[in-house]
């Protein structure tokens, strides 16, 4: 749960052995090359081109998947990639035909199963088909046109029109039924829909070579790695230079491969002015929390790592603002229905511990506020003796949120000046938590009316005022400072709302429960005021309002679940913003295949 120690390593060595460092990097996978070349040519790429994309994209989504052959012998790339393309092609034009015949046959369908007469034998004459709603044929009735109504239903006629032109005097545009009987259509569409059979047969046959397909993609892919990192290799012939960075723990490795291979080496501790990349480590169950922080910025390398912070309160968030553990409950089916999936992918593998933590969480909430679907446990069952949070009680669900949010930024903010040390810049960061943490205590002894409290929480605030006033412009002259002490105590006001921010977690759940108890209400009156068929009514309206509520009570929890964490968290406890480590390494056959 922290970042990383890089170090800035260099090797120095012959030209000739240059690939062989190369390659080796790329396999032990454990730096991030620094260019030494930033005005030099580009090395040409040999990556994979987008049609070669193309076609593994298109087996890999194959619903049928065959056994992978493992042996090249009988394996043509080139052979594989143009089947796979062509199928897709020929697939792709024919549900285009498929849908056009669907639409057209339904279109025709209104009119009967009819063949055109031609031209000739109709003299020169030409049949217009409208479709016209019944308001509309008052103003067809006086037109000088030969016209029929051959069908009506409750909303339209069906007119057809004998004109040599096309009639401008019709108040609706004309249906296009083409030229082809509605039977010509209907034959011609089973013979596309076994078309499309046939060719996915063909494509699930292709499917057996995705393995070696991808395989040689990812060689591919290797293979542009590697040039690109000698185009940002240092080269004064016959020697070269290459630099980058290096996790501090795998640097003796580093150093005895380059003392093994003749090759200089040096490591080196990050200067002031260097901008190293952030690395990450967390536990397994904790890596969600790396995706949810860079899904909005990653902190700086000098920063903190608040990975395992935003994954637990994202959590307590989503749980709050949830407020059903019958809605959880649902959310953790859903999860077991799509674990094995998940399972698949390393995103799908480090976001299902978070998924099982959302489902616990918000089931424990609902639990304590007693809402399952809505619904409200009988008083004396076991279930209601654990209702041990009412939500209808607007102070104290004000007051639990407002404690949470006062918390939250207090965390930050301490966090923030514990990566400064015993050094001076922490102080100001002790200050605002000590600002918070005493108005909290202040509120809570006012409400209690506990007056040595509140002279304690007074004194904890004005400690804070002074460790911001006295720190925030630590280094500058004494006036300057000054200035900029008090100018940072400007920032009260946003503290404030930040803290105030968090009722959103009261008010989003309040809402979420709310909907499910009305759309319960709803379907009860439908139910007693329908007897019988009401009960079909009142389903549908439990499930359709139920599903609505429990889309938008989601949609909720991730919006500002993470707002809370990227905004008003990080905005007191990461004030600096860096660029993820991304290390050069070889591309894994299970990198393409998931």
């Amino acid at each position: 749960m922290s970042i990383i120690p890089l170090q800035k390593v260099t090797f120095v060595g012959l030209a000739a052995d240059k690939e062989r460092l190369i390659d080796t990097l790329q396999e032990i996978g454990c730096l991030e090359l620094i260019s030494l070349n930033p005005g030099g040519e580009r090395a040409s790429q040999a990556g994979p081109s987008q049609r070669e994309r193309e076609a593994l994209k298109f087996l890999l989504s194959c619903p049928q998947q065959r056994r992978q052959v493992r042996d090249r012998t009988p394996f043509d790339a080139a052979e594989i990639e143009r089947q796979a393309i062509d199928l897709q092609h020929r697939i792709q034009g024919l549900e285009d035909e498929r849908d056009f015949l669907t639409r057209r046959i339904a279109d025709l369908k209104p009119w009967g199963d009819f063949a055109f007469p031609s031209l000739e034998e109709m003299g020169g004459w030409r049949l217009w088909f409208y479709v016209i709603p019944h308001r509309e044929m008052k103003k067809v009735e006086p037109l000088p046109l030969a016209w029929e109504v051959v069908r009506r239903d409750q909303l339209s006629c069906y007119v057809v029109v004998v004109s040599e032109k096309e009639p401008a005097e019709m108040p609706v545009t004309r249906s296009h039924l083409g030229s082809r009987p509605r039977r010509e259509l209907e034959l011609r569409l089973e013979e596309v829909e076994l078309a499309i059979e046939d060719a996915q047969a063909e494509r699930a046959f292709l499917t057996r070579w995705s393995f070696l397909f991808a395989r040689g993609l990812a060689q591919l892919e290797d293979k542009a790695a590697r040039n690109e990192a000698a185009a940002q290799t240092c080269d004064q012939d016959p020697v070269f230079a290459l630099q980058g960075w290096a996790p501090r723990e795998t640097v003796s490795e580093l150093r005895e491969y380059a003392e093994k291979q003749g090759l200089m080496f040096e490591a080196e501790e990050p200067d002031p002015a260097d901008d190293p990349p952030t690395m990450f480590r967390n536990p397994p169950a904790l890596s969600a929390g790396e995706d949810l922080v860079t899904f909005y910025m990653t902190p700086g390398y000098r920063s903190w790592d608040p990975s395992s912070v935003v994954f637990v309160s994202f959590a307590v968030f989503f749980a709050m603002i949830l407020s059903d553990a019958g809605y959880a409950a649902l959310l953790g089916l859903g999860l077991l229905m799509f674990w094995k999936k998940m399972g698949r992918s390393e995103t799908g593998r480090r976001f299902r511990p978070l998924g099982v933590v959302l489902v616990l969480v918000s089931i424990v909430y609902g639990i304590l506020v007693a809402s399952y679907f809505g619904i409200s446990p009988p008083s004396g069952s076991f279930l209601a003796s654990l209702h041990l949070i009412d939500m209808s009680n607007t102070p104290l669900m004000m007051a639990i949120s407002v404690v949470i949010g006062a918390a939250h930024v207090v965390l930050a903010n301490v966090m923030n000046g514990w990566r400064y040390g015993r050094r001076a810049q922490a102080l100001p960061s002790l200050g605002w938590a000590c600002i918070v943490a005493g108005g909290l205590v202040l509120g809570a002894a006012m409400v209690l009316k506990l007056e040595w409290l509140k002279y304690t929480a007074v004194a904890v605030m004005a400690a804070g005022v002074l460790l911001i006033v006295l720190f925030t412009g630590v280094g500058a002259k004494p006036v300057a400072r000054l200035t900029q002490g008090f100018l940072g105590l400007t920032k009260v006001t946003s503290v404030f709302g930040d803290v105030l921010s968090y009722l959103r977690l009261f008010a989003l759940g309040l809402a979420t429960s709310s909907l499910a108890v009305s759309f319960n209400d709803m379907a009860d009156q439908i139910y007693a005021g329908m007897p019988g068929i009401g009960i079909v009514f009142a389903i549908g309206i439990l499930i359709l309002g139920h599903v609505m509520n429990l889309v938008l009570g989601i949609s909720s929890c991730v919006i500002h679940g993470l707002r809370l964490n990227v905004i008003e968290f990080f905005n007191w406890g990461l004030t600096e913003e860096g660029r993820l480590y991304k290390p050069f390494k070889r591309r894994r056959q299970e990198e393409w295949t998931h």
